[in-house]
């Protein structure tokens, strides 16, 4: 998405080659592969643990920290391996977005025109919002130190984490 507004920004004429049917293709199947093998990894990691007691889940999804927080055995590996799915999966995509809603504002600036301005803020703004919301409860949800994690925040941020990217898919359907 913010590729594709980078693209209709910063070089308008050009939007009809670069966005391509097949580089829209290439860009969700570069998405689909790379992010499916790291869940069957994570999956496949999480139920090879041990898991004792109670197997109820104090949550509201079956995400990956409140599942860690039942095993029995040692979690130190799955822990790392959530931090480095997060930043990889999480904080690279988002500093990506935000050298790219970056140049898209220097270029909006730019523009001579009022109206203009308010055309490319408004097309965006809604996009960037979602992109805050998302990366931020995600940031908050899988990177915050074990030790400053509440209960109650960490079930209300998966919440709306999850209600953003219902949201997100929403939103985006209903731009095209």
């Amino acid at each position: 998405m913010a590729y594709d507004r980078y693209v209709a920004i910063c070089n308008p004429l050009h939007y009809p080659v670069v966005m391509s049917h097949k580089v829209c293709m290439q860009l969700v199947a570069v998405s689909w592969v790379s992010g499916i093998p790291v869940e069957i990894g994570q999956t496949y990691q999480i139920f090879s643990l041990p898991f004792c007691g109670s197997h109820r889940i104090n949550h509201f999804f079956c995400d990956i920290p409140p599942v860690l927080k039942l095993a029995c055995g040692d979690t130190f590996v799955n822990e790392m391996a959530v931090y480095v799915v997060a930043v990889v999966f999480v904080m690279v995509p988002f500093i990506l977005i935000s050298v790219s809603y970056g140049k898209i504002i220097s270029n909006i600036l730019k523009l001579t025109s009022a109206r203009g301005r308010a055309k490319a803020f408004s097309t965006c703004s809604s996009h960037l919002m979602v992109v805050v919301l998302f990366y931020g409860t995600a940031s908050i949800t899988y990177l915050q130190p074990k030790s400053n994690q509440s209960e109650g925040m960490g079930k209300l941020l998966s919440f709306l984490h999850h209600f953003d990217s219902s949201f997100e898919s929403h939103h985006i359907h209903s731009e095209e």
